[in-house]
């Protein structure tokens, strides 16, 4: 049976050092995929950060293997961008998932449902978090409660 490792992405909306953390998101990724049998990758798609895995996920897997991993775009609900843009997002993710729970709730607590799902399926947690603020941070606070590794690319150490 396949071995699947789950890895989810959390930062901030705005990255104060892009080039560092696209660096270390790629060192990351690499290892991953040479070391596990097969690995998910689960993003949102709310800000810099998420923009910056995704598309290190997608390079990293071009340049190293493709035949290991898949990067799984998870929305809190259906967005109007995804609506509008289906064949793109198709296009560029391996695979699109909604929750359920948290296109349920309200708005304003939706992302954060979300986030809690994801972190409860990851196996390990990459994030970029340079301040002690906003949701990305209470994420991984709630992460690091649950005992998950957690790995701050921001930083030069793991939580």
């Amino acid at each position: 049976m396949l071995e699947i490792f789950t890895v989810a992405f959390f930062g901030h909306r705005e990255i104060d050092n892009p080039f560092r953390i696209e660096e270390r998101l790629e060192e990351q990724i690499y290892k991953l995929l040479s070391e596990h049998e097969y690995v998910d990758f689960l993003v949102g798609r709310d800000g810099e950060f998420d923009q910056f895995a995704s598309s290190a996920v997608r390079r990293v897997r071009k340049r190293y293997r493709d035949d290991n991993s898949s990067l799984i775009l998870v929305l809190p609900y259906p967005k109007a961008d995804y609506l509008n843009n289906v064949e793109y997002y198709n296009d560029y993710y391996s695979d699109i998932e909604i929750s359920h729970i948290a296109s349920a709730a309200h708005p304003k607590a939706a992302i954060q449902i979300r986030n809690r799902e994801m972190v409860d399926r990851a196996d390990l947690i990459l994030c970029a978090i340079e301040r002690q603020s906003g949701g990305a941070w209470q994420t991984v606070q709630y992460a690091i409660k649950q005992g998950k590794p957690t790995i701050n690319l921001a930083k030069d150490t793991e939580e």
